[in-house]
């Protein structure tokens, strides 16, 4: 019996420690989920970066999640309404889409092979006790329709055959396969990444001068530094502050258990239950069989010493509905929970970020750290500041109004890699015209000639990901999120962008 993550048979690149001095436009301190994907964007916009592990990249946290990648948050639809009202539900479930969708775009811009595949989450009535859920579960239902968001009320979830909620279009993938592919990336052109290496003292920088990070004995000096620690460091923050933060975190630990099924016996799918603390599963298919990761069962860290227990306890769970099951894994890691149920995200001081309290959501709101700290480096306005704001105090009824005044943030980056693509087929397109087509399973960026001859190129944009658009009047693919522009070849015409647009092979249409 394995006692370690399954996903930990992926070896991630092993790198140096910091042995000189270096200066670099942002540190980023964690090398997890959250502080890769940070600095793998603050790369792609420019910025000169360091990435510093004082262990080894992906062994934390990330290596221990079970990599659920859901907008399906710990708070249910109705918690969330009535203490943050309906735009700032909203904008919470919208936060997790855009970083399922920042995930795949990444994927498909750097082609990492890591298993990811969309699949429905369900929410289902507990597993233990009698209770009758039906109507609890049907208002969660009704106000996804009030908010726009995809849900669908089941009546037998499968698996567990109890009333549910089936959330289309939710995501899997192995972490550590991402992960690995992805940190490689970083280091080159002014960037590094180093293992080992421990940030033991933080000097703020006057009067414009630079952060001064000491570790390994040597030092970094940057403008920018990105806590990406579950449990963040004070830095440069004073201790009062430091201090006041902490009292916002609670950490807990979870234990999952991983095997294998012999038999076909159940959908690719993630699951969660309403209990509290609630059960979890995810379902991957083989091509021989299936692999299940279920946990739960979770508790304040430090609080329980036998803890073998509740390894059995989820065994015993599970073998009620899945008996075939062979469990070959067991490990446990750590959740951190906020105050208010919300990840804290954003500035605590001054030149410093922080990331941490993504409670069940580690990957998807990890995932949106980084994505809210590159927009903040680069002083572009992003939708979710306010609400995930370290030091907000209070949420509701309109810190801003979120689907209006966040018009202009690439927030197509959501609405176009899930809406539907405008044909399916080339004979959708007329002459002279280009379309988003979704051809065998891809969105392509394809433009019909007066003469009937067809360019497909990828949609995907080469600068951050986002899905481009037709536009007509300049015969061009213009992205949204960020301005880049591309010919009806693909070639670039306006950055930021610098690598053309993916060819497909070319056809004629009658």
């Amino acid at each position: 019996m394995a006692t370690r993550s399954y996903w930990k048979k992926i070896q991630i690149p092993r790198y140096a420690p910091l042995n000189h001095s270096i200066h670099v436009d942002v540190l980023v301190v964690g090398g997890g989920m959250t502080g890769v994907t940070a600095a793998w964007l603050l790369k792609k916009s420019g910025k000169k970066v360091a990435l510093i592990e004082r262990d080894q990249c992906g062994q934390a946290n990330t290596g221990n999640s079970t990599a659920h990648l859901t907008c399906v948050t710990d708070l249910r639809l109705h918690q969330l309404m009535k203490r943050f009202g309906p735009d700032h539900t909203r904008a919470i479930w919208d936060a997790g889409l855009a970083a399922i969708d920042q995930i795949h775009s990444i994927i498909e811009v750097e082609k990492i092979s890591c298993e990811f595949t969309r699949i429905p989450g369900y929410l289902h009535a507990a597993l233990y006790g009698n209770q009758d859920e039906t109507e609890d579960l049907k208002i969660d239902v009704a106000i996804a329709a009030d908010l726009g968001i995809d849900a669908k009320y089941i009546p037998l979830v499968p698996v567990f055959n109890r009333p549910g909620i089936c959330f289309p279009n939710q995501a899997k993938f192995h972490p550590l396969k991402y992960l690995a592919e992805l940190v490689s990336r970083i280091p080159g052109g002014g960037c590094h990444v180093f293992d080992q290496t421990e940030a033991v003292e933080f000097a703020n920088g006057n009067d414009g001068n630079p952060v001064r990070v000491t570790a390994n004995g040597h030092t970094i000096t940057c403008d920018v530094v990105f806590m990406a620690t579950d449990v963040p460091l004070a830095g440069i923050s004073n201790m009062v502050s430091a201090a006041l933060l902490q009292t916002k975190l609670t950490s807990y630990t979870s234990y999952a258990i991983g095997a294998k099924l012999p038999v076909k016996v159940a959908p690719e799918a993630s699951f969660w239950d309403t209990s509290g603390p609630y059960y979890y599963l995810r379902i991957d298919r083989n091509e021989r069989d299936h692999y299940v990761v279920f946990g739960g069962l979770d508790h304040k860290t430090g609080q329980e010493s036998d803890t073998g227990k509740f390894f059995d306890e989820l065994e015993a769970t599970l073998r009620r509905f899945l008996p075939e099951l062979q469990v070959d894994h067991r490990w446990s890691g750590q959740v951190t929970e906020s105050h208010d149920g919300l990840p804290l995200i954003g500035a605590t001081v001054e030149r410093q970020f922080i990331g941490t309290g993504f409670s069940g959501n580690g990957i998807t709101f990890g995932t949106l750290a980084a994505m809210m700290v590159c927009d903040s480096v680069q002083d572009r306005k992003n939708p979710w500041h306010e609400l995930f704001d370290p030091n907000r105090t209070q949420i509701r009824g309109g810190i801003y109004n979120y689907l209006t005044e966040n018009l202009e943030y690439p927030y197509y980056m959501i609405k176009d890699c899930l809406r539907a693509s405008e044909g399916t087929t080339l004979q959708d397109l007329k002459r002279d015209e280009g379309k988003i087509l979704k051809l065998d399973g891809e969105k392509v960026a394809a433009y019909c000639d007066a003469d009937g001859q067809v360019t497909q190129l990828s949609a995907v944009c080469t600068h951050l990901g986002c899905i481009v658009h037709w536009n007509e009047a300049e015969t061009s693919w213009d992205c949204p999120c960020h301005g880049s522009r591309f010919d009806v070849t693909g070639k670039v015409l306006a950055g930021p962008a610098e690598t053309p647009l993916q060819r497909h092979v070319d056809k004629k249409v009658n």
